[in-house]
């Protein structure tokens, strides 16, 4: 089997412009170990190697990533003439979409070539990869743990340089550090959703990729951000494109750093420790590292969070029963999305907009302390990769997932309320040998900042020659 695999996109794409490998040949090498990997870890659900190859045998377009292996996330993302399930039986069969969407254009026309779709928790739902639809997707560091989720089909599918991914509490940045990936969720606003969307659960939800290397990331996000025709709101544009922030060193940052959840939710020690290791590397490479953090009120944006989150999936829901000609009930979903969705629906307006008014609230208070510091760091996770079934209903309590959730991902959330970029980092790994991410927060609409540090760390401490063994 061919070692294409160990390069990242951006090497890869290097190689096609040299002509020193066609694009056939990185799509038959992928397909080959997707083949080999996937009956191991589930990751991939929806194989599309036939189009694939196909296209891949036609002069690509020029483009950044021009016939380069890529996987789609089986969520939000739509491919013409490819079923789209959101990791739901409901949907399972019964829409194909019949136009891309708007990012899946931008992605195709970067050069990238789609072999498939990856598996999700049943509408991006929990910060696990485990839908009754396909079966668990597995950690490839450890086969019975958690990838994470939503993204976590994406994330454990080690075949592809990068992969496509999206983050309504976490989503990119949970996985990313229980696979040991770079995950950055961008500013609110930086990549379209369009034309289905303009704006989900009050503008939670963003997208992107998780990526092996700080560079994909960075010109990924070149290829694919920017306003889409009838979008709600923008990021505020970027002062120089992405790839080249990741070239200009980082000015003596202030960075605060901190273990502790604003929801008082206990943190484990290799996660502290991960963020203590973090900030020590920090202060190595010249920032001024300080331990602090902004005095929020965990209990308003659980509450405000869980409000606006059971809202959406009534949305959602509805969204999907109105597009697919369908009658919603019980038995066609999990306990725990109708248990969100029948939450949803028992909300008054009033109760969303003020729980909107909260976490805007919220978003304030966060700035202010950005006006102090460059950067916050903390723990990704407030625990390593739990093992599969963690987030399982119990047959009295069908939101059991959700109450586990909140004790493992107190800290990711906060950015999607206030629409800051946020990235989880691969600098730890614990005694197990499972990847700790620790996460680091930038200002409203500074990726650069957040790009210039990343790559500073990697450089510092290169994470690209760690490898699970599968």
């Amino acid at each position: 089997m061919s070692d294409f695999w160990r390069l990242d996109a951006t090497a890869q794409a290097a190689l096609v412009r040299e002509k020193s490998v066609k694009p056939i040949e990185l799509v038959e090498a992928a397909i080959a170990r997707i083949a080999s990997l996937n009956p191991k870890l589930n990751a991939v659900v929806t194989p599309m190697f036939d189009r694939a190859r196909a296209e891949a045998a036609v002069t690509p377009a020029d483009g950044p990533f021009t016939g380069v292996p890529f996987l789609l996330k089986d969520l939000l993302a739509e491919y013409a003439g490819v079923r789209l399930t959101e990791g739901s039986a409901f949907l399972d069969g019964r829409y194909t979409p019949e136009a891309d969407s708007e990012l899946t254009r931008r992605l195709r026309r970067a050069g990238l070539i789609v072999l498939g779709k990856t598996n999700t928790p049943e509408f991006g739902i929990l910060p696990t990869t485990e839908p009754r639809l396909f079966g668990p997707t597995r950690n490839p560091w450890s086969l019975d743990r958690t990838p994470g989720g939503s993204s976590g089909g994406s994330a454990a599918a080690v075949a592809a340089g990068l992969v496509h991914a999206n983050d309504g509490g976490g989503s990119i940045r949970i996985p990313a550090s229980c696979c040991g990936l770079f995950g950055l969720k961008p500013t609110r606003g930086r990549n379209p959703l369009g034309p289905f969307y303009g704006d989900i659960f009050g503008g939670l939800v963003v997208e992107h990729a998780v990526t092996r290397s700080v560079r994909d990331s960075a010109a990924l996000l070149d290829a694919t951000s920017g306003p889409d025709l009838g979008d709600p709101y923008t990021a505020p544009p970027p002062a120089r494109p992405f790839l080249e922030e990741i070239n200009r060193p980082p000015e003596c940052l202030r960075v605060a750093f901190t273990s502790r959840a604003a929801t008082g939710v206990p943190v484990h020690a290799d996660c502290a420790r991960a963020v203590e290791d973090a900030a020590k590397l920090c202060e190595d490479l010249g920032h001024d590292v300080t331990e602090a953090l902004p005095d929020l009120e965990g209990d308003v944006i659980s509450q405000a969070f869980i409000t606006v989150w059971s809202a959406g999936t009534a949305w959602g829901i509805d969204d999907w029963a109105r597009r697919s000609r369908q009658t919603p009930s019980a038995d066609r979903f999990e306990p725990l999305t109708w248990a969100l969705y029948e939450m949803g629906n028992r909300r008054r307006a009033a109760d969303y907009l003020l729980a909107v008014q909260d976490l805007q609230r919220v978003s304030r208070q966060v700035a202010h302390f950005f006006v102090e510091y460059d950067v916050w760091l903390s723990p990704t996770l407030a625990e390593p990769p739990l093992p599969l079934g963690s987030f399982d209903p119990t047959p009295d309590n069908p939101m059991q997932g959700i109450f586990r959730a909140a004790q493992f991902v107190p800290f990711t959330p906060i950015f999607n309320a206030t629409g800051q970029p946020a990235m989880s980092v691969p600098l730890f790994w614990n005694q197990e040998n499972l990847p700790i991410g620790v996460q680091f927060a930038g200002r409203y609409g500074d990726e650069a900042t957040l790009f210039r540090l990343a790559a500073q760390l990697e450089q510092a401490r290169p994470w690209a020659g760690r490898w699970p063994t599968l």
